[in-house]
This record gives structure tokens, sequence and C-alpha cells, in this order.
């Protein structure tokens, strides 16, 4: 039998849980298998900028709920239900015990998206604090791919520091930073692109923005 080897996506309490759900799309539509792992300070944000309650007992119910909701708030944007979730496993923050806080369980790397100032200093420092962190840590460890999608501005010269840190372990630090070049018309378009550079660095197929291809006004054509 194929062995199961999934990504694992952290999502921290930073601003931006609409990138989150973007990547999550992309990696379910290129087939990927998902473990998630949704921080406590997170779910106050996912609750604060979507309205959704996401809960440990019905977690599937409400990822598809998140899923399905556009980045402009929109219930329903796209069509997800719990079936579409079936090679999805979710383990809960508080769980230091859970397979992936060991280096033996398999994994192709982690995405931490979108990723809190407080997220990539405990992960720069080892802390390791809950399970985002603890995995974060086992995936540098590993040698496996970390991509860090920081959602903060200003910076100060600590959490700098940190993202140096976090680059010189073998991190790719991602900045949260929508480009315009693309043919942005919506907020969707703007999140997808951040979406689409995150699953670049982790090496997934997708069709989330258009790329760049030498030609200038391309994006006000493709209108």
């Amino acid at each position: 039998m194929k062995s199961r080897r999934p990504w694992i996506v952290g999502v921290s309490g930073a601003s931006g849980t609409p990138y989150a759900a973007a990547v999550l799309r992309g990696l379910l539509a290129a087939g990927e298998s998902v473990d998630l792992v949704v921080s406590r300070a997170s779910r106050l944000t996912l609750l604060d900028e979507t309205g959704i309650s996401f809960r440990d007992a019905h977690w599937r119910e409400d990822l598809a709920t998140w899923l399905a909701r556009g980045a402009d708030g929109k219930p329903g944007t796209f069509g997800v239900t719990p079936s579409d979730l079936a090679d999805v496993r979710y383990w809960a923050a508080g769980d230091l015990a859970a397979g992936p806080s060991s280096g033996s369980y398999p994994a192709k790397g982690m995405l931490v998206v979108p990723a809190s100032t407080a997220a990539v200093a405990g992960v720069a420092l080892g802390l390791s604090k809950d399970l985002l962190q603890r995995v974060a840590s086992v995936t540098l460890k590993e040698r496996r791919p970390l991509v860090v999608a920081v959602r903060e501005t200003p910076l100060t010269g600590q959490t700098l520091k940190h993202m140096v840190t976090l680059d010189e372990a073998g991190a790719v630090v991602l900045p949260a930073s929508p480009a315009f070049y693309a043919g942005a018309t919506h907020i969707q378009d703007l999140v997808d692109f951040v979406a689409g550079r995150v699953l670049d660095a982790a090496r997934v197929p997708h069709r989330l923005y258009r790329r760049w291809e030498g030609e200038l006004g391309a994006a006000l054509q493709a209108d």
C-alpha cells in the first residue's frame, strides 16, 4: 500500500486566515494529503475574521465551512464539503503526543500560514510550546521543507533577527506580500497570489495566479 506522506499546515494566530484557506484548497486540489494544526490563538482570529468557531469535536464540518468561504467573507464561494476532506487529518494544538511531533512520522514538510511573530520567535528559539511550534522544529531537524508565511507589519528588529535565524536553519521565510502584476481584480486574487507563492516554495503545482512571462501590460490585456 502507498504510504501516506502529508503536508502539515500550521495556522497561527496572525491575521490572514484566508491565506491558510487558499493554501489548504490548493493542496487538496493538487491531490495532496494534509495534516492540520490550528493554534489556540488562531481560533480567535478565525472567529473574528469569518465568524466561524473551530471546534475539535466538529473540525471537519467547521473546516468545510471555512474553506468554502471567499476572502471577502462570502459563504459558499467555493464548493467544499466534509467528504472532500477525506484525506485531511486534524491534530489538536495542545496534543504534544500527536503523530507529527515525532521525526519518525512520515511527512513531506510543513507550511505555517499565516505565521505570527510569536510563532516565528517560538520556532526560531526552539521553544516548542505547542504542537505547531514542535512540528516546525521537527521539520527543521529532519531537514524537510518548512515555509513560514509571516503576516505582520511593521517588523521589529528582534523579529527580523528571528527570520534570519529561520532562513539560516533552512526554512523559507515568505512574507504575505501580494503582487499586482497578475492582474488582481478582487481580494481573492491577492490572497491566491500569496497562497500560490507558498505552494511554489513547497513545489506543489497549482493555478492560483497568472505567472510573469516578461510581457509588460499583460495583466491589463487579460482583463
